[in-house]
């Protein structure tokens, strides 16, 4: 019996899960790393020999307009970020001694203006801020005698990116604030620390992980934003984004649009690699780095101590000292009435009798709903949207769901990179994947196509779908597949039977989500769109731009309809 065969006792390696992402990570590769190195590659290439040579950056700095453009992009950004983080702290902070049924009606209050566009909330603030707007009329009211400017300034552009990006700042910094032990805050005060000192030496300092990931986010949307400095800005606040936009769409120079990008590109990423050195962005899946983020974020907590100590000594001697929660609810409840006012001024201009936009309306009237109704511009460019969102909605969601899954059940090291890769989409700015996409589409002919606007939609909403799903398939119990294994189910039974419908909530989140986004986007469609498919958003941006009627204000209150109906049911479904 020598020879007898000898039973294989080694059983065979089961492929790893991570796979399973490769999908869409081919996905941002070939629609975002790609694009991006070609379009940098342009900006270092003279057009004519394709020898590498720095001409069109020696121009770009030799001309004072890109400078001081460059200029006002990082100034301002910088003065939103600080405004964000004052007043989002103040309101995080507000939510996080709420009782819980109050608190997820204001988490909805302030979750709704992010999926309302930046496009139609600057937009109602020209009215409502207009010289004879209602904001005029009440400040004349009040006696107010001098001339009245709100709009068309620096403090006006602050206000509205501010008023964009502050729910992004709330909900960044919320889940830090919740998490921290409401005891600590009790046990200092047991040891004869006052309340405002249990605040500046506890709470704020293990508060500053979402403080710095808050201000990191929102820096790096507001070095990309061009809506709001176009609408409500003057020259003086031009920003890098409207630059880019007039070198593609008037003068088609994709050059200097590639090293506009190029700059803005390479300041995102070495300010996002100076908050990896520092805080530990990597590690959002490695436990010792977060660690080290929390340590270091701690420490810029102390570096304001002393700034704390002296805010309270000072409201101290003018005895408002007792005002702390008092003061912090009437602030929050101030900030998230601002936060909605755009969305419920719609309704009202959308009735106007008159034949331009005021508000309040002085009469009464339906014509717009029917214009906008029988206008095929108007209702073309709708159900393109629509058609638009829901291929976004389809195709994010499958690629980020495989992906989420496969680093869900991952047990290599790759699960941090495939997170960080999902993510780049957020992380460069959104006017830098739209110019990128341009130049590459224009190569092979998806611009101005239904299709080009869909991948690229489908691209930026890649992120949060993405975490959806990761945050549904993490609590889902594994051991229910194993079990339902026992019992003789397949492997497709146990996804089909099991999985599938305890996943169905997170999956149905992750797709409205991913269709939100895209009937609300504006940046990509208006670059890949070219102009020739026109869809909701940039049909309205022209009406803005051109030829502004209250058949906008109806068209914008069809999509507020739309967007809060389907957020509903998004956060309905969405896994708590």
């Amino acid at each position: 019996m020598k020879n007898a065969p000898q039973p294989n006792t080694q059983k065979r390696a089961k492929p790893d899960a991570i796979w399973l992402a490769g999908p869409g990570m081919a996905f941002v590769a070939a629609l975002l790393i790609v694009p991006a190195l070609a379009l940098i590659l342009l900006s270092f290439r003279d057009p004519s020999t394709g020898v590498f040579e720095l001409t069109i950056y020696r121009k770009m700095f030799s001309a004072g307009i890109y400078v001081q453009t460059l200029a006002n992009t990082f100034v301002i950004a910088i003065q939103v970020t600080i405004v964000c983080l004052l007043v989002g702290y103040v309101v995080a902070a507000w939510l996080t001694v709420m009782p819980e049924k109050r608190r997820r009606l204001a988490i909805w209050l302030v979750l709704l203006p992010i999926w309302i566009s930046p496009l139609l909330k600057n937009f109602a603030w020209i009215v409502l801020l207009a010289r004879k707007g209602i904001v005029a009329q009440i400040l004349t009211g009040m006696g107010y005698e001098g001339e009245i400017n709100l709009l068309f300034g620096r403090g006006a552009v602050i206000f509205g990116m501010a008023h964009a990006l502050l729910p992004i700042a709330i909900l960044t910094m919320l889940p830090t604030m919740l998490g921290i032990d409401r005891r600590l805050m009790s046990a200092s005060q047991t040891l004869g620390a006052t309340k405002s000192q249990a605040f500046w030496r506890v709470f704020l300092p293990l508060s500053m992980p979402g403080v710095t990931a808050a201000g990191l986010l929102v820096f790096i949307i507001a070095i990309g934003f061009f809506i709001t400095p176009a609408l409500l800005g003057s020259p003086r606040e031009t920003m890098i984004g409207q630059l880019m936009i007039r070198q593609v769409q008037q003068f088609f120079n994709m050059r200097l649009a590639g090293a506009l990008a190029t700059l803005l590109l390479v300041v995102t990423l070495a300010v996002v690699f100076v908050y990896d050195r520092i805080f530990g962005l990597s590690a959002v899946s490695g436990e010792a780095t977060q660690k080290r983020s929390a340590a270091r974020s701690r420490g810029i907590g102390n570096m304001v101590l002393g700034a704390g100590a002296a805010v309270t000594e000072l409201l101290g001697r003018f005895g408002l000292g007792n005002l702390g929660p008092r003061a912090l609810s009437i602030t929050a409840m101030t900030v998230v009435t601002l936060l909605i006012i755009p969305v419920i001024a719609f309704p009202p201009m959308a009735f106007s009798g008159s034949s331009f936009l005021e508000f309040p309306p002085k009469s009464f009237s339906t014509q717009w709903f029917e214009r906008y109704l029988t206008t095929p511009q108007w209702t073309g460019s709708t159900l393109r949207s629509f058609a638009i969102a829901f291929a976004t909605g389809i195709l994010a969601t499958l690629l980020a769901g495989l992906a989420a899954y496969g680093i869900a059940r991952t047990k290599t090291r790759l699960g941090s990179v495939t997170f960080m890769l999902f993510l780049l989409p957020m992380i460069i700015p959104n006017i830098v994947i739209a110019v990128a996409l341009f130049y590459i589409f224009a190569e092979v002919g998806l611009v101005a196509t239904n299709m080009g606007i869909a991948l690229g939609h489908a691209l930026t909403a890649l992120p949060i779908v993405f975490v959806i799903m990761l945050t549904t398939f993490k609590g889902y119990d594994w051991r229910l597949g194993d079990a339902a294994a026992t019992l003789g189910a397949s492997k497709m039974q146990q996804i089909r039977f099991v999985m599938l419908p305890l996943i169905r909530g997170g999956a149905i989140s992750a797709f409205l989500f991913g269709l939100l986004h895209s009937f609300d986007e504006l940046t990509i469609a208006l670059f890949v769109g070219a102009g020739v498919k026109r869809t909701l958003p940039t049909k309205m941006w022209d009406d803005i731009l051109l030829s502004v009627s209250p058949t906008l204000a109806a068209a914008s209150v069809v999509i507020i309809l739309l967007v809060t109906l389907l957020f509903v049911i998004a956060e309905r479904a969405r896994p708590k």
